[in-house]
């Protein structure tokens, strides 16, 4: 059965569907093709060793993978984010209708929403079933992040997005959340599924730990959060908890691991509140963060309080769960659902200073079986329910049905 990404982002750019998913399905006696972008994620610069061509062809142990050429960026403009968008399913689009070799199904990555559209076009006039992976629900993320505000944008987008929906045959989301939000937009309840993200498990594996000299000794009480620090982060409110446990003689220390536009920020707030019990560290591979994660005693998902997080994981919830940590869980909704679920962490309210401080405080006093033993639960979840081969089967069986 041959099948075709569809993904304005491939490897070696971050992404949550990358050759890993291929690979999975090469070895399921898939034939894989994927259709991208030259790599510039997320930094907007092309990445080392790549120029732009018209075409690139390049196979990676028995996948093609087929470079399209764009406008690299991905700062704060809207209009040069647009550009980067636009000239994508540009190329993407008259690669799909006049060059790409039939498939029996294409697996579309969103965002961008322009890869959605790309890929209804193309279904129409090519016949190829699509397959439409949403891992941002638009437009609501424009919303909640700030990047698009004016209402009349929103609704354009919106009535987009719903066209999308209606025109692709199938969708995969992340959540249930997102699932019964569908719903309640008009999309049929049986042409949607839900499948969690995986993490990155080769990857996410013990190694000797490499630490840097300022990372915080045995003494500490570990806190760590791994990713992006932005204003959906919401991470003020961490730094206020740090406030309240320095104040209280506590033993915890976040250490901070990532980048993003809110970093800088930060970093000085922490300085001028004198706070001694944060250290930050910058933003590492994902085989060099495992280091920092089996080195925590607790790691921390916490995002800004916004509707429609109620209804996100944020990926890292993954990553945390598969090695096998305990979880404070400081965002409501689906993925404190998936925390409690598993007995692997605490779940508190978002933007709470005080209830993150309070949670800090009790588990930094647990013995560290009790510890372990929650943080065994978190892991043996993810494997039974959010693992790679739990995710790619259920996608296999979405794609047969193409067949």
């Amino acid at each position: 059965m041959r099948i075709v990404f569809l993904t304005q982002w491939f490897d070696p750019e971050p992404t949550f569907k990358g050759i890993v998913f291929a690979h999975e399905l090469l070895r399921r006696d898939f034939e894989v093709e994927v259709i991208t972008g030259f790599p510039n994620y997320p930094g907007g610069k092309l990445y080392k060793g790549y120029r732009i061509k018209l075409l690139q062809k390049d196979f990676i142990d028995g996948i093609q993978i087929t470079r399209l050429p764009l406008y690299p960026n991905h700062d704060q403009s809207v209009i040069r984010r647009v550009l980067n968008y636009i000239s994508f399913a540009a190329s993407a689009l008259f690669y799909g209708l006049f060059i790409l070799k039939r498939a029996d199904v294409m697996y579309a990555y969103h965002p961008p929403l322009t890869v959605g559209i790309v890929a209804s076009i193309i279904r129409f006039f090519r016949g190829i079933p699509v397959v439409y992976d949403i891992q941002d629900m638009w437009p609501d993320t424009l919303r909640a992040s700030g990047m698009i505000n004016s209402p009349g944008t929103i609704n354009l987008i919106s009535k987009v997005c719903n066209w999308v929906y209606h025109n692709v045959d199938y969708i995969v989301v992340l959540s249930p959340g997102f699932k019964r939000l569908l719903i309640e937009r008009g999309v049929p309840q049986n042409k949607i599924d839900v499948i969690y993200n995986w993490a990155n498990e080769k990857a996410l594996v013990y190694r000797e730990a490499v630490l840097p000299n300022n990372f915080p000794d045995e003494s500490a009480f570990k806190i760590v959060f791994a990713g992006n620090m932005g204003k959906a982060q919401g991470l003020d409110a961490v730094l206020e908890a740090a406030a309240l446990l320095k104040l209280a003689n506590s033993r915890a220390v976040f250490v901070m691991i990532g980048g993003g536009l809110d970093v800088s920020r930060l970093q000085c707030r922490a300085a001028e509140m004198l706070l001694n019990n944060v250290v930050f560290f910058p933003t590492v591979s994902m085989e060099k963060v495992s280091n920092y994660l089996f080195s925590a005693d607790l790691l921390l998902v916490h995002l800004k309080k916004d509707p429609l997080f109620r209804i996100t994981i944020p990926s890292k919830t993954q990553a945390y769960m598969c090695v096998g940590k305990p979880l404070l869980m400081a965002v409501e909704g689906d993925a404190s659902e998936l925390v409690s679920k598993s007995n692997g962490g605490i779940v508190v309210q978002s933007d709470s200073p005080r209830e993150l401080a309070q949670a800090i405080a009790r588990l930094a006093s647990l013995d560290k079986c009790e510890l372990t033993r929650m943080g065994e639960q978190a892991q043996q979840y993810y494997s039974e329910h959010l693992s790679l081969e739990i995710g790619v089967s259920k996608f296999v069986k979405i794609f047969r049905k193409f067949q």
